[in-house]
């Protein structure tokens, strides 16, 4: 395990909930309750390709996240409120648990003699990954206004950085 990979289909589809969720909150202050986004738009606005874009929404219609309508009026929008859904509940739909060793789940692990903390350990992190992913909201990623609490990672990351000597550009993990 050499860090948290977040696969590319999980990354595509966060932009796409991240879309699918500012597009809400836009027809919502027009009070426009027909909001469903194409997906040719998702797909220009975020440059992720159609047909793994198309493959992506059917997966989280199948998770419950989103809904489709056919038709003119056509398109996809958020199955439930932007703010009830967690980073972490699209991660899961589209990769499954946010931590796993060799395809194990962390809770079954066992390992022999002095390397029996490592269970412990890949709770930490799994517990770490939770305390963001499951805190920050469709609704937080969207609007650009991120929970007070993983500002402060944030804000810690970017101090750790700068007192390593790395400078930390905006798109930089």
């Amino acid at each position: 395990m050499g860090g948290m990979r977040l696969s590319a289909k999980s990354d595509y589809a966060l932009r796409a909930m991240a879309e699918l969720g500012a597009h809400t909150a836009e027809h919502a202050q027009n009070a426009d309750p027909d909001h469903a986004m194409k997906a040719e738009d998702i797909a220009a606005s975020q440059e992720i390709p159609l047909r793994f874009l198309l493959g992506i929404l059917n997966e989280l219609r199948r998770a419950r996240l989103v809904t489709s309508q056919r038709g003119i009026q056509g398109g996809y929008a958020l199955a439930r409120p932007a703010s009830e859904i967690t980073l972490a509940d699209v991660i899961r739909a589209i990769d499954g648990p946010l931590v796993s060793v060799h395809d194990e789940s962390v809770s079954t692990l066992r390992y022999p003699g002095p390397a029996a903390g490592l269970r412990d350990v890949w709770m930490a992190v799994r517990s770490s990954l939770r305390s963001v992913l499951e805190v920050v909201s469709i609704a937080d990623l969207a609007s650009g206004d991120l929970p007070p609490t993983v500002r402060r990672q944030v804000e810690d990351y970017q101090d750790a950085e700068a007192a390593r000597g790395r400078t930390v550009a905006g798109g930089d993990r």
